[in-house]
């Protein structure tokens, strides 16, 4: 599996709540960062990112650039109860698997 289907295949999982699918897309040493999270590992990412109930009707990959080991993607997520925002991530790719997530905030829409 190429880069960008790997990105395609983690957005499609959190939508579905299949975090048994996303754990075989990161490495083990996996971090991920945000302007509330700075370089927390894969099990704190799990506690902290995957709310119960799940949150998101969707999210729409607006834009995806691949470049050597990282994509940065920008996304729509609309939530079940109303309301969307979107957001830029950077992935760091180490292989055919994800080491690292940086994501950007964007505004509500």
């Amino acid at each position: 599996m190429g880069k960008a289907e790997a990105v395609k295949k983690l957005f499609a999982s959190y939508v579905a709540n299949r975090k048994d699918i996303v754990e075989t897309l990161l490495t083990e040493d996996f971090t991920f960062s945000s302007p509330r999270d700075d370089r927390i590992d894969k099990a704190t990412y799990f506690e902290r990112c995957w709310p119960q109930p799940p949150v998101f009707r969707d999210i729409i990959i607006e834009r995806l650039v691949e470049n050597g080991d990282e994509v940065i993607v920008g996304y729509r997520a609309e939530k079940i109860t109303g309301g969307a925002f979107r957001n830029l991530e950077l992935m760091e790719f180490r292989g055919d698997r994800i080491s690292s997530v940086e994501v950007y905030f964007g505004r509500e829409i």
